[in-house]
């Protein structure tokens, strides 16, 4: 499902990107609990049943902080339904990169230099981006037409800058989660941005 309207949405042409990166992060910080469990809840029922996800074999996730939207319904029920679910994990050396390593149910978790909970990294569970089917990305702000605005550190688009180099490999699909007030008016699009095919809300789908 797609939406375009925009009339009260922030306008990024008026704000810098950290003016705007704080507004739309202040928006989701400002949801309750009980808000956060009922989006979450319903960012579950948007992607459960649709044959994005029910095909998709192995799937990255993400785990949420800040007041990010919370995809871990989905990421037991991925591995319920015997799919191979991935996390990001930043590497060690060099500290810009961040690579995807497998998750499987009961496993512990330590957090990272931002504090954010993962896996301790293991070489031989990681797998290349590009032999991903489905990456389900954090995102602090989106516009319908797939622009993201994430939280500065580049980490995606540094994982997804082969894209730019090699127009003919593969690439998964990239959808954003996010909360519906992250929805933002037109993006700016620097050089080393790689659009999103979509993002889901707990209210909708926007396809760009």
């Amino acid at each position: 499902m797609t939406s375009s309207g925009a009339a009260s949405l922030p306008d990024p042409s008026n704000l810098s990107r950290p003016q705007l990166r704080r507004l739309l992060r202040q928006n989701r910080r400002a949801l309750s609990r009980a808000e956060q469990r009922r989006a979450a809840q319903a960012l579950y029922r948007q992607l459960a049943q649709n044959p994005l996800f029910r095909r998709a074999r192995h799937v990255s996730l993400y785990l949420p902080m800040d007041g990010e939207i919370d995809p871990r319904l989905l990421l037991r029920e991925a591995q319920k339904r015997g799919k191979t679910t991935y996390l990001p994990v930043l590497s060690a050396w060099p500290r810009t990169k961040m690579v995807f390593q497998r998750v499987r149910r009961g496993e512990k978790f330590k957090p990272n230099r931002f504090r954010i909970p993962e896996p301790r990294i293991n070489p031989r569970s990681q797998r290349k981006i590009w032999a991903l089917d489905l990456v389900l990305m954090p995102l602090v702000g989106f516009d319908v037409d797939g622009g993201r605005l994430g939280m500065g550190g580049g980490f995606y688009d540094r994982s997804l800058a082969y894209l730019a180099r090699r127009k003919a490999w593969r690439k998964p699909m990239l959808l954003g989660m996010a909360h519906e007030c992250q929805k933002t008016g037109k993006l700016a699009v620097a050089s080393w941005d790689v659009p999103l095919n979509g993002t889901v809300t707990d209210k909708r789908w926007y396809l760009a």
